[in-house]
């Protein structure tokens, strides 16, 4: 019986391949040193190489929402970025808002308005909510529901997302 080589790593085989980037990322408040392949998704690497799964993959073309993020306060689809362009950045995931065991205030809100059905969206839609305070741009009702547009509920709870997010936007003016 001959022995099996030694598997061979994708660099032996493709030396034709960027090789890793050392990239270090701010996420939730602490700082990780990566390596990672150039092309790595900032969705991929905060659920393969961090276990930061609270942020879901959906449609991975930037058509859902349920990847949203807060990237400096502001809200982007992780799946439609590279990691490696966000060093130096703050980047928030929903497993980022609470402060020890008191939720966001956004949590918060999505549960007490029973705001979500199956969940999958529910981090995305919480951070787009916040993202949505930060902008300053959402003035009536209308706005909300154009504003949260790219976060899809395939449940159909938009009714109680559109109170949380108009209930975040009033507790947001008396701060």
């Amino acid at each position: 019986m001959k022995n099996k080589p030694e598997a061979e790593t994708i660099e032996s085989t493709a030396p034709w391949l960027p090789p890793k980037h050392s990239v270090t990322l701010t996420i939730n408040g602490a700082a990780h040193q990566l390596e990672l392949e150039p092309w790595t998704s900032l969705l991929d690497m905060l659920r393969e190489h961090l276990q930061l799964t609270g942020t879901k993959k959906g449609c991975d073309h930037g058509q859902c929402g349920a990847c949203t993020i807060l990237v400096d306060g502001k809200r982007i689809n992780s799946c439609l970025t590279l990691a490696v362009m966000h060093e130096g950045s703050a980047i928030t995931t929903v497993e980022g808002l609470a402060t020890g065991q008191e939720l966001h205030p956004v949590q918060q809100a999505f549960i007490d308005h029973d705001a979500f059905q199956c969940g999958y969206c529910t981090p995305g839609q919480i951070c787009s909510t916040i993202g949505l305070i930060n902008e300053g741009k959402a003035k009536t009702l209308d706005d909300i529901r154009d504003l949260m547009s790219g976060n899809i509920c395939r449940c159909g709870a938009y009714t109680n997302i559109v109170k949380v997010v108009q209930e975040a936007l009033e507790r947001s003016k008396t701060q």
